[in-house]
């Protein structure tokens, strides 16, 4: 059986036992709702990981995006260990499993990448942060994702934001990209607004920058950055289950993740929502794979 390929051919641990600054897991299903079981996003970590493979061997270039190596010119920090087991339907189970795993990797210490799956899957990722907060959540995404429950299920795609709300640890969200008609009804923007969840719109990024959501940031704020795909315009991420035009260029994104790690302390990262059948020529895989980049990157260069 062939090994498939790691993130920019990453290793799964670094020589010497040292502890790696970050580390890259995947995850194919989260917590799924009555009669679907999610399959249509778990084929996204492994599309991300292929996607990255044509800069595997360029990790000591000049990258651009970062204004040197991605590594700052030290050693390889970064590792992927692959893949958690997940199971469609398995919603207790899998939740069980992403949060273990992200707490496993911060005991290290170390800072866990999570990539694919759905949008149900930051909510075990964050609750993996009790202990370890007070946390800020940077949301980038099309839509506040306030349900409280649907048919039933209260940890599915459309209630990440509701239950990191209720999370103790949890200190501060900022929702950026938000745009267009979604899950939102009256009754959940107002319960955001309640909770003082700070929405930055498509349009105020586009108006005036990232700053728009930057300067709700506290300094210094430990923050988990969680990333819909479908928070970036489908003219450059195609490959979402909720196509939605006016959405934050690649440009904009990275910027935002830069301007993270510089005022704050990127302490966790997720990309999730890339739905590989809609993908066109690869090129959401590749989007995706890049802005992985420039948040190891990112936290790379906190010092």
């Amino acid at each position: 059986m062939t090994t498939p390929p790691s993130f920019l051919g990453l290793p799964d641990r670094l020589a010497d036992g040292k502890i790696p600054r970050a580390v890259i897991f995947g995850v194919g299903h989260g917590s799924s709702y009555p009669g679907k079981d999610g399959s249509s996003h778990a084929g996204a970590a492994a599309a991300i990981r292929a996607a990255s493979q044509e800069d595997a061997g360029l990790v000591e270039h000049w990258d651009f995006d970062l204004g040197g190596p991605l590594f700052a010119g030290q050693p390889v920090c970064c590792i992927d260990v692959g893949d958690i087991p997940t199971s469609p339907q398995d919603n207790d189970g899998n939740r069980a499993r992403i949060e273990r795993a992200t707490r496993e990797i911060l005991a290290r210490p170390s800072v866990p990448i999570l990539i694919g799956g759905d949008d149900s899957v930051p909510i075990p990722f964050l609750a993996g942060f009790a202990g370890h907060g007070p946390i800020w959540i940077v949301q980038i995404d099309a839509h506040v994702d306030w349900r409280d429950e649907r048919d039933g299920e209260r940890y599915g795609y459309s209630s990440p934001m509701r239950r990191a709300s209720e999370m103790a640890h949890v200190a501060g969200m900022i929702q950026v990209g938000l745009r267009s008609v979604g899950s939102a009804r009256v009754e959940e923007i107002e319960a955001a607004r309640r909770y003082g969840s700070r929405f930055v719109t498509a349009r105020e990024v586009h108006a005036e920058g990232v700053e728009a959501a930057l300067r709700h940031l506290p300094q210094g704020a430990r923050v988990v950055i969680t990333l819909d795909c479908d928070g970036l315009d489908p003219g450059i991420m195609p490959g979402v289950a909720a196509r939605t035009p006016g959405g934050l260029s690649y440009t904009q994104v990275i910027d935002l993740i830069a301007g993270i790690g510089q005022r704050a302390e990127i302490v966790g990262f997720d990309l999730v929502e890339l739905y590989p059948p809609a993908d066109v020529d690869g090129l959401s895989a590749l989007t995706a794979a890049r802005l992985v980049v420039n948040a190891i990157g990112a936290i790379v260069r906190q010092g």
